[in-house]
């Protein structure tokens, strides 16, 4: 892998560790902030909004300029946004900071895939987006972590002054490690815009769009809720909570890395592997949650075969549209739409039947996952694998 892709993964890190940090803070926030705590989570929510929302409607303003420029103006735009969390006097200017952060955010991470596919050779795509986003598995395992112990040291507001000397670094990185590139289209100006808009007319895009929102929905069911799951349902003690996260999060590193190597060769066998293991181990899970071992088999396994699936998950998108960073940043916001949907359906879900609907909810996700890459599975066993078309050929279909 060229050097600039593990300089793209430092960024992303630096992003993910912010988007985790009011997670791991709440108490200390409501306190500071003058606030309640399901106020704080409002925060949470309105990052993910953001990134949803904003992030294509800020790729679309950075279309236009090359990718490296891009980038450093976003690290630029993330770095105003944590120095006005760190600084932030009220509740309604956190609101405002949490904005800005995540649409830099999520037009970050459809950039970064997209100059990480210009730097690699295209059979090794698929290893490469895993590498980049590494940088997203590393901000679970370290990242809210250390942005928790920092601001139960020194203050909540420590936790983003260290994000934003953390941004200022990968910023830095950036410029010295990033080569300049040219746009992912081949195009400039307006006629660039129409190909990247246009891409979106494919009908294969918007059928595989969902299936990434489903798989990240299905384990976001189950992560949103481990905590309490863990201490209430399972009976592990709050001081053991955190050391199993960190196992979580070291099993999303090895399946990233798994699921990179597969992503580019196997991608639809990969992604139907990993939703059928995913709704066995949820509902495992569901089943054995108050058994300790099973319990946390199952969590090591949601972890393993969850949002591991984005490198193929992204390749699959790449050859149904193009690896331009429009589409890119329009899939992360698909993904974080499954975030929202595993969240909040899955706070409902626990006030009306308890703390196992989530993973409940997480099955049927899983199992709708599926369905939604039947489309795929008929075409994979309609095309002779010597007449499969090439990535390249298909990432230009329409």
């Amino acid at each position: 892998m060229p050097r600039a892709i593990y300089v793209l993964a430092i960024g992303i890190f630096a992003m993910v560790t912010s988007e985790f940090a009011v997670g791991g803070l709440m108490p200390e926030m409501a306190a500071g902030l003058g606030v309640t705590i399901p106020q704080v989570g409002y925060l949470i929510t309105a990052f993910a909004v953001a990134m949803s929302v904003g992030g294509p409607l800020m790729t679309v303003a950075l279309v236009r300029i090359r990718p490296k420029p891009a980038l450093l103006l976003l690290f630029a735009v993330f770095l105003v946004g944590n120095v006005l969390a760190a600084v932030a006097p009220s509740y309604p200017v956190m609101m405002v900071a949490r904005v800005v952060t995540g649409v830099a955010s999520q037009a970050f991470f459809g950039i970064a895939i997209s100059v990480a596919v210009q730097l690699s050779r295209p059979e090794v795509r698929g290893r490469a987006v895993a590498v980049v986003l590494n940088g997203l598995m590393l901000g679970t395992l370290l990242g809210l972590p250390l942005s928790t112990l920092i601001g139960g040291q020194f203050g909540w507001r420590a936790a983003f002054w260290a994000v934003g000397v953390l941004t200022v670094l990968a910023a830095l990185a950036t410029t010295a490690g990033v080569p300049a590139l040219g746009r992912a289209d081949g195009g400039d100006g307006n006629g660039g815009f129409r190909q990247e808009v246009a891409v979106f007319r494919n009908r294969r895009l918007w059928l595989a769009l969902p299936t990434s929102t489903l798989i990240i929905g299905a384990t976001f069911a189950a992560f949103s809720y481990l905590s309490p799951i863990l201490t209430r349902v399972t009976g592990f003690s709050p001081g053991t909570v955190p050391l199993l996260l960190v196992a979580y999060g070291a099993a999303t590193v090895v399946g990233n890395s798994v699921v990179g190597r597969l992503a580019d060769r196997h991608t639809t066998g990969v992604l139907l592997a990993g939703l059928v293991l995913n709704a066995a181990f949820l509902t495992g899970f569901a089943l054995f949650a108050h058994l300790p071992v099973p319990a946390v088999v199952a969590m090591l396994g949601v972890g393993l075969v969850g949002v591991t699936m984005n490198p193929a998950m992204t390749v699959r998108i790449q050859r149904a549209g193009n690896p331009g960073p429009l589409v890119n940043t329009v899939h992360a916001s698909f993904i974080t739409l499954g975030v929202i949907i595993g969240s909040a359906v899955g706070g409902l879900a626990i006030d009306s039947f308890g703390l196992r609907a989530p993973l409940w909810l997480g099955v049927g996700l899983a199992l709708l996952g599926l369905v939604s890459l039947l489309p795929d599975l008929r075409r994979t066993r309609a095309v002779p694998p010597a007449e499969s078309p090439s990535p390249e050929r298909v990432g230009t279909a329409s």
